[in-house]
Formats: C-alpha cells, sequence, structure tokens
C-alpha cells in the first residue's frame, strides 16, 4: 500500500517544476574543463609541433666505387701469387700466374683497386671464369670511406639527401666510444636486386644478407670527417676509437628523417 501511495502522488504531480535542476556536480565540471583544456593543448601541438622518426637499416663500409670479383682467363695450375690481400693494384697489375698448355700466364687487375680477398693459392687448379680475388676499387689509400646502407624498397622515398645518419661500427664497441657520424649523399632511384648488391660489393653472401627481406633501396651515406680522431672521421664520442676503421666492415644505420607535423598525418 505504501509504494502504491507514492505512485499515485506521482502520477498526480509528473513535474515538479518549482525545484532548480542540477545540470552537473562540481566534480564534473572540473572533470570538463581539465579535458578541455588537454584537447586545446593538443590541437595547439598538433598544428606547431614536430616529430622526428628514425630509419634504421643494414649496411657496410666500402668506397664510393664499390668493389669487383677479380675472375681467371685462363685455365690452369696457380704457379705464383704475387699479391697479398691488403696491397693496392693499378689497373693490369699481375695479381697471379697460371700455368696453362700454352705457357705461363698472368691474371691481371682490371681496374685499380686495393685487394680485400684472395681466393686463389699456389698450387690451386682454376677453371676459366673461376673467382680468384675480391678487388675493392680505389684511386689511392687516402680515399675516404662511405656507408652503403639497404633500406626496405617502399621507404626509400622517405629518405631525403643531406638527412643526418648515425652508424653503428660492428667492430667498434659503442657504449665505449659511440656512433660513427654521416649524410645521406645518395638515394638510389630502384630497388636492387641480390645481383646487382652483390656486384656492386663483390660479395654474394652480403647480396643475400641484404636482400633477404626483398628488393632494398641502396643509401650512400658520406661520412664526417674530423681531423682530432684516430680513424679521421667524427663520432658521437670525443675522440672515437684509437685506431683506423676498415673498409668491408658491417655497420647498422639510423637515418634522421625529416620532422613532421602531427597534423599531417590526418590530412591527405
Amino acid at each position: 500500500m505504501q509504494f502504491r501511495q507514492k505512485a499515485l502522488s506521482k502520477l498526480q504531480s509528473p513535474e515538479e517544476l518549482d525545484l532548480p535542476v542540477r545540470f552537473a556536480r562540481p566534480q564534473g565540471r572540473l572533470v570538463l574543463t581539465v579535458t578541455a583544456a588537454v584537447m586545446a593543448v593538443a590541437c595547439f601541438w598538433a598544428v606547431t609541433g614536430t616529430v622526428s622518426s628514425k630509419l634504421s637499416a643494414p649496411g657496410i663500409l666500402t668506397r664510393a666505387e664499390g668493389s669487383y670479383v677479380l675472375q681467371s682467363p685462363v685455365a690452369g695450375q696457380v704457379t705464383a701469387v704475387l699479391a697479398e690481400e691488403g696491397d693496392m693494384l693499378s689497373e693490369g697489375a699481375p695479381l697471379l700466374r697460371v700455368s696453362t698448355q700454352q705457357g705461363n700466364r698472368a691474371v691481371r687487375a682490371v681496374a685499380a683497386g686495393r685487394v680485400t680477398t684472395l681466393v686463389a693459392k699456389i698450387g690451386a687448379v682454376v677453371t676459366t671464369g673461376a673467382d680468384v680475388a675480391t678487388v675493392e676499387r680505389i684511386g689511392n689509400a687516402g680515399d675516404p670511406l662511405v656507408a652503403m646502407l639497404y633500406v626496405p624498397g617502399g621507404s626509400g622515398s622517405a629518405v631525403p639527401v643531406g638527412a643526418s645518419v648515425d652508424l653503428t661500427v660492428q667492430s667498434v664497441p659503442t657504449q665505449q666510444f659511440g656512433v660513427l657520424r654521416g649524410r645521406v649523399k645518395a638515394v638510389g632511384r630502384a630497388p636492387q636486386t641480390r645481383q646487382q648488391i652483390a656486384g656492386f660489393l663483390g660479395d654474394s653472401q652480403l647480396g643475400e644478407q641484404f636482400s633477404e627481406k626483398g628488393q632494398p633501396v641502396a643509401v650512400m651515406v658520406q661520412l664526417d670527417r674530423s681531423s682530432g680522431t684516430k680513424s679521421g672521421y667524427a663520432w658521437s664520442s670525443a675522440e672515437g676509437p684509437p685506431y683506423a676503421i676498415e673498409s668491408t666492415t658491417l655497420v647498422s644505420g639510423a637515418i634522421h628523417l625529416a620532422a613532421q607535423r602531427p597534423v599531417d598525418w590526418l590530412l591527405p
């Protein structure tokens, strides 16, 4: 009966128009104010602020002209090795002497460079077209190193020329000596095949390694020079490692891409 009486009273006076209406409690107004302020700050930052991003890619230290694989033009037995790994050869300089049915023949360098890998040994039998050495194309020992990075094919267009690059060198302890500094000098126009990479670096294994996730785009990084370091290049630490860095050393590069406004991500 008690609930029935309350229901009848409610039907008799369905609207309490004479009572004040409370739209929000003080706590609710505080939350609404804070939310509005945060949204305003976020919108302002989205329009005026910038966000920097990095693109990581594997690579190797080499020379700008790359390397080539020297192949034997004749078949026979190697009777003399006339150079060692690390030696500089001029164009046409003899590297091996091979005994053939027509007599002794020399295997000569196709172009000037430094011998980085020597496969043939005295007494080995080689066939025509067999790989006998890898030669890095270089005019003189003072030519600077560059880093060749291989970025995913779809990311190549995002890499601007002149972008700063931090290079982690495999043979250098990063925590002790930091990273190698450089800037993007050139970006390839099209993705490269495994054969193209191997042809430039003179190493089929590197061709497979850098293309295992698809055809990458080659990015050439010019290393920053410094007269105050033992290596002759600039590092994130004051002096860098107390020794020179060698060509054919593997690296990992972090390319600093152009800063973008967050609002640009929302615009077509």
